[in-house]
């Protein structure tokens, strides 16, 4: 038997090809040659303080928009925060807006910058068209500031003379300078000091988070410091403390700033009570009370946040710098120099313990342990689940508990976006693309059947 076969005609090649084409077309994304038919007029942004910023821009179409969205950057965050903004369905000129409410969990520190770009999407599937880019410096508009400079801090104050302004400008720039040298490191980023001369004032600028027993704070990611100070407490001690202890904790994210850590909270505020004020009698007495009680919290516990009760946290933080005194005490202020550095390398707690003194941080926290005449501290909370039996026949070591001193424990995470921030709305799959797809390959079948039908009669006949 002998079978034949045809070489394909002109006409059979055109077919296939004219098939192709339209298949190519009908799967490429839509709407990606109507890209350059959007156009965007200058963006802006307005804030009302404490209530919300507005960001708004004109947009001008051939055609109609698919889908918006605004591109929200905050310092430090790892993306940007994409908002969908609702688009009108017609043609030509329109004014896209959106509100970020800052009110409650929303709150959103003083002196932030933003940095915002609209992008529009002709179609689905279709690369975006793209604003300018535009910044706004969220700011505390309620207080009528004045601002006062030296070589690496600027003053802002309302309340109090010049001479006010520049004795904490002077307390402020020595305890940089003189923490900066301590851990070898070079400041140059300017550092904004807001001093607020009443309460409310300054609650409301930390937002309703911030503890009550606060009178300052550093923010790291905006290199920012507010403080509490009326122009009557300039010459009361705890200005000279809390100033140098604020910027200590700005130079020291600058010695340790790495993309996968930070430190453990205790060794941060611990530095900062040390070289501030030192290891006084009152922190001494608290750290013997609970050694007498059997009170103290392991320094596992101080790794994030510190306790809210605030008998807790103040033994927290004497806790905090009774075992930087013992580490200097013991090792050297070099070890502990070393200590805060080995962080900048992404180093685990074991690591950065073990490069810098040759002990791990349970043999380290033994040591301490053991300097203060206490017993190890009680364990409290969840605890791992017995190892079960070995089935009958089953050879094997007895599985661990995960409870040996060094065991790897969970660290806080870093984090640059501003907390509780919104999760951008998810946008809904085009539940129209599937059957336009599957309706086009089925008439490219169609087509490409009658073709060949078409082109073996022709051939038959020839």
């Amino acid at each position: 038997m002998t079978t034949t076969v045809r070489r394909p005609t002109s006409l059979t090649r055109a077919v296939a090809l004219a098939a192709v084409a339209l298949l190519v077309a009908l799967l490429a994304p839509q709407g990606t040659r109507a890209a350059g038919e959007v156009s965007f007029d200058t963006p802006h942004a307005t804030q009302a303080y404490g209530e919300r910023i507005e960001f708004s821009v004109d947009a001008t179409s051939a055609a109609p928009i698919a889908r918006v969205e605004l591109r929200l950057e905050f310092p430090d965050a790892l993306g940007p925060f994409i908002v969908d903004v609702p688009v009108g369905t017609g043609t030509g000129r329109q004014s896209l807006h959106y509100a970020l409410d800052l009110t409650g969990s929303g709150h959103l520190a003083p002196n932030t910058p933003i940095r915002y770009t609209w992008a529009a999407f002709p179609a689905i599937g279709a690369e975006p068209v793209l604003s300018a880019p535009g910044r706004i410096l969220y700011a505390d508009t309620a207080q009528d500031w004045k601002t006062l400079k030296g070589d690496l801090i600027t003053i802002h104050w309302y309340e109090g003379t010049q001479a006010f302004a520049r004795k904490a400008l002077d307390i402020g720039e020595a305890a940089v300078r003189d923490t900066a040298a301590l851990l070898g490191v070079s400041e140059t980023e300017r550092i904004d000091f807001f001093i607020y001369g009443d309460e409310a004032s300054f609650r409301g600028a930390l937002g309703p988070g911030t503890r009550e027993n606060v009178g300052g704070q550093a923010r790291a990611d905006i290199r920012t410091l507010f403080a509490l100070i009326t122009p009557d407490a300039i010459n009361d001690p705890w200005v000279g403390i809390v100033v140098p202890h604020e910027l200590t904790h700005l130079v020291f994210n600058t010695a340790v700033e790495n993309p996968y850590r930070f430190p453990p909270r205790w060794l941060n505020e611990g530095l900062a009570v040390y070289l501030s004020e030192g290891y006084g009698s009152g922190d001494r007495n608290r750290v013997a009370d609970a050694v007498d009680t059997r009170d103290l919290i392991p320094l596992e516990a101080l790794g994030g946040q510190f306790p809210t009760d605030p008998d807790k946290t103040s033994l927290a933080y004497a806790e905090a710098v009774s075992a930087i005194d013992y580490l200097v005490s013991t090792h050297g202020r070099d070890a502990m120099i070393s200590l805060v550095l080995g962080y900048k390398d992404g180093l685990t707690d074991d690591e950065a313990f073990t490069r810098a003194i040759g002990q791990d941080l349970a043999t380290f926290e033994s040591g301490w342990l053991a300097n203060l005449g206490a017993a190890a501290p009680e364990r409290f909370g969840p605890q791992p689940a017995p190892a079960g039996p070995l089935p009958s026949g089953w050879t094997g070591p007895v599985p661990t508990t995960g409870t040996e001193p060094g065991a790897a424990t969970g660290r806080p995470e870093v984090t640059g976006a501003p907390i509780d921030a919104p999760g951008p709305d998810a946008t809904p799959a085009d539940s129209t693309t599937l059957p336009v797809v599957f309706g086009g390959l089925a008439l490219v079948i169609a087509v490409v059947v009658l073709g060949l039908v078409v082109a073996r009669r022709r051939g038959g006949a020839a």
